[in-house]
Formats: C-alpha cells, structure tokens, sequence
C-alpha cells in the first residue's frame, strides 16, 4: 500500500516486460528520425556556413536571412507547413521523411553557427599557404578548412544530436510511430500511462548517455591541430 493505493508488483512488471518489444520498435523510429534528421542538418549547415562566410553580398545575405527565419520560427510551425502545404503542390512526402526533414531543416540554422566559429577558428596562416600553391578557394575550403574545422566543432555538433533526439516526440503530431507516441498510445488504450512513460524516460536516458560518449570518444580523438599542407 503506497499514498492509499495497492500496488500489485507482479503485474506491473509482467505488464512492463509485455510492452518493451513494441517500445523498442518505437525506439527504433526515433534513432532513425534522430540520424536521419541530423545529417539533413550537418549537410544543409554546411552549406548555409558556406554561403555566409562568401564575401559577395548577393550570397552571403539571403544565407543569412534564411538561418534567422528558420531559427526564429517553431519546429512544430514548419513541420505543419511541410506536412500539410507542399501536398498542395504536389510534393507528397511521408510523414517520417517529413518529420525528419523539419528536424533537419530547424537544426541546420544551429550547425551552421557551428560551423562558420569553427571555420573562421582556423589561422590565416593556412588560406594564405593555400593561395601560395596556387590552390583554388573551393579547394582551400574542402581540403584545408573543413578538415580541421570539424574536429573543432565537434562537442558542439554532438549537443544538437542529443537535442534533436528530444524533439524527436513532436513528429507524433503528424503520426509518426515514435517512442513516445507509443508509449502514449498503450496508456490510452491500457489507462496506466506511468509505466510505458517511465520505460520510455529510461530509454531516452539510456539513449543520451551513449550519444553524449559516443562524443566525447570523437572529441578526444580527433586531432585538432593544424593540418600539413601536401
């Protein structure tokens, strides 16, 4: 008896055990929208750093225009506008893809901070040799300057995973079978919500933990020096 309530222990964890496999599938669509989502973002910040970083207005300024409205506006606002107005004209995608393309699309406004402090970290030094052998600035930008840039920019890059990883949920608004929603789902239909939702916090913690080592691995062993130019 706890707080006037009895608490049979066997058939919670004989119910807990019967709802783990269909929760790890849930789990399973969320690492998958989490990777998925942030490598939209890794990608499309890339490219968003390297359009602000140009020194021609007519680039460098709409780049910049476009990070701050994106990050300025919520994630549920542009999942709704992919999910519900690109149908109208004709681009259908499903509702996973979409989730994780509004993932991508809110967090690569982040990365590409990210990525323009890890670029702009590295010395003069090594765009001045690169001009000395006469390599072009794409070049310079590919072989030179993202190498060692990353490295850099790593624990930075690694937050936005696990961030991303917890935003996962709000694609459930557009039925997208995550852990979460699951968890949901087998409350209403069982009325005992606090052990699908405490099983479901569990697996998150679990999840961060490993993302947050999984960073500090890269982050000790990447070097972060200088690269030699060849």
């Amino acid at each position: 008896m706890l707080f006037g309530i009895a608490w049979d222990t066997s058939t919670h964890w004989q119910f807990a055990i019967s709802i783990i496999p269909i929760l790890l599938k849930g789990m399973v669509v969320t690492i998958q929208a989490t990777f998925l989502g942030f490598f939209v973002a890794a990608v499309l910040g890339l490219v968003l750093a390297a359009l602000k970083s140009s020194r021609l207005r007519i680039i460098s300024w709409p780049a910049r225009f476009a990070t701050e409205f994106i990050r300025d506006t919520p994630l549920l606002a542009q999942l709704f506008f992919l999910y519900y107005v690109l149908p109208e004209y004709g681009i259908v995608l499903p509702a996973f893809m979409t989730g994780a393309l509004a993932l991508g699309v809110q967090y690569s406004a982040y990365t590409s901070e990210v990525y323009r402090a890890g670029i702009e970290s590295i010395e003069p030094g090594q765009h001045e040799a690169a001009r000395a052998l006469d390599m072009t600035a794409l070049r310079t930008f590919v072989v030179i300057v993202i190498p060692q840039a990353i490295p850099r920019i790593i624990p930075a890059l690694g937050n936005y995973l696990v961030s991303i990883m917890k935003d996962v949920p709000i694609l459930s608004v557009v039925s997208v079978l995550e852990m979460l929603n699951v968890a949901r789902i087998i409350g209403d239909r069982t009325f005992n919500y606090l052990i699908p939702l405490s099983l479901v916090g569990g697996l998150y913690l679990i999840m961060t933990l490993f993302a947050s080592f999984l960073v500090r691995y890269l982050d000790t062993r990447l070097p972060k020096q200088g690269l030699p130019l060849r």
